[in-house]
């Protein structure tokens, strides 16, 4: 090999042949449908809410003294917390109308309202199961 061939050699590479990897892109196939311009809906997946999952639930004991109070104790059905309401230290028309604004309360959050005994009341968010029944003998005044 003489001073020509090498100085070939070095700057022009003799020709080689070009190897060419070629990616083939498995796709799933899907019966034919025809192409539209409308969206398709969106299928929904299971999704639980943060705010359903409660590490600690908490019950509220509350005894109001004045009609006012009853929306503090709407707060805490909306903030997810049961609450226990005894009217005993109430007149009975004050109390009627607390009765009826947790009524209206539970029902807009889709809690439920009970009683447990002598003007006392059990508010749960839709959060909260409540199971069982207390039977009560009250002697109406």
């Amino acid at each position: 090999m003489g001073m020509k061939s090498k100085f070939k050699n070095f700057f022009f590479v003799d020709e080689e042949e070009e190897y060419v990897e070629e990616y083939i892109e498995e796709q799933k196939e899907e019966p034919a449908q025809p192409r539209t311009n409308k969206k398709q809906p969106v299928q929904k997946q299971n999704v639980v809410s943060l705010q359903s999952v409660q590490k600690s639930s908490k019950m509220v004991l509350l005894e109001p003294r004045m009609y006012a109070e009853a929306q503090d104790i709407a707060d805490h059905l909306k903030s997810h917390r049961a609450v226990v309401v005894n009217l005993q230290r109430i007149n009975k028309d004050q109390a009627k109308r607390i009765v009826d604004f947790l009524s209206g309360t539970v029902y807009a959050i889709g809690g439920d309202i009970q009683r447990v005994g002598t003007d006392i009341f059990l508010c749960t968010p839709d959060n909260i199961e409540v199971s069982g029944n207390i039977t009560d003998f009250i002697q109406e005044d």
